[in-house]
């Protein structure tokens, strides 16, 4: 086999807890990720070369070694000693740098694809060990499930049995957000209970979030979103928080930034009200997407 052709996934945050800051200078973080069926495509060719292409015509995602696609081949390549190449096209659908993670899931499914094309045979927590070298969301994508708790810097995940599919709008507005700068923030942006405070107790955890889930209680999943980002993100672009506000006007569940942002997601009763309030936004917002659980 020469080729593969892969689906890459976005994910949500529907519950992001910061613990501490960690000796390395990341986070520790408690966070209950989602799977949805918002996608990149990505087809990999072996090539003779000895090279590692990139072909993607979004101006924003870099063809060489700072693309995290790049690193991910060029990792597996060099400890396995391959002297084959690699082309990496890659269909961008997921929104650049949105807190969504489009390419986290990249790598991740370029470790997948490429342990396949080589014929490596690498066990999921061989590749962990790759994806976490890559980045804290990479971990994520490698597991073939809905729903996960990360925990560590999130990438250390736990598979989570729930069967709950929810519906979502996102609203991705044209603002530059740099997770560096969000995660920097947090020591300095006041928190309505506790002013100069952005760290929660090491002990908060998402077990009554994932209990509203199991039990697909749409309304108390709404009520129950926690993103201790979200208040870094809000000072940097409050732009986002009129947004958040429309959205909220339009009878939805819940609101809340994604990640580091700048996606702004919304959950819904029903795929009829996502669309309807797509429609009713699109208007103003180039980026309306609806998703469902994958």
């Amino acid at each position: 086999m020469r080729r593969i052709r892969l689906s890459s996934p976005a994910k949500l945050n529907l519950f992001l807890k910061v613990l501490n800051k960690r000796p390395d200078g990341f986070h520790n973080i408690s966070t209950v990720f989602e799977r949805i069926d918002l996608s990149d495509e990505i087809l990999l060719k072996l090539n003779p070369s000895g090279d590692i292409r990139i072909d993607c015509v979004h101006p924003q995602v870099p063809g060489g070694p700072k693309n995290l696609v790049y690193q991910a081949a060029k990792l597996l390549r060099d400890d396995f000693r391959i002297k084959e190449g690699v082309d990496i096209y890659i269909k961008k659908n997921i929104p650049v740098a949105a807190g969504l993670g489009g390419g986290s899931g990249n790598a991740a499914t370029v470790l997948k694809g490429l342990n396949e094309l080589w014929k490596f045979r690498l066990s999921r927590p061989q590749l962990l060990s790759y994806a976490r070298r890559l980045g804290s969301d990479v971990a994520f994508f490698l597991y073939d499930c809905p729903w996960a708790l990360g925990t560590e810097r999130g990438d250390f995940i736990q598979r989570l049995d729930i069967k709950t599919k929810l519906w979502h709008v996102l609203v991705v507005p044209c603002v530059k957000i740099y997770s560096g700068e969000v995660y920097g923030g947090l020591g300095l942006a006041p928190a309505p209970e506790a002013p100069r405070k952005m760290l929660t107790k090491r002990n908060d955890n998402a077990s009554i979030f994932i209990h509203h889930l199991r039990r697909s209680d749409v309304a108390q999943i709404g009520r129950g979103l926690v993103n201790d980002l979200e208040r870094v993100v809000l000072l940097l672009s409050p732009q986002l928080e009129k947004l958040e506000q429309r959205l909220k006007s339009l009878d939805t569940k819940g609101v809340m930034v994604s990640g580091s942002g700048p996606c702004v997601f919304a959950v819904v009763e029903t795929q009829q009200q996502a669309k309807d309030i797509q429609r009713i936004l699109s208007g103003r917002y180039s980026r309306v997407f609806v998703a469902k659980t994958l």
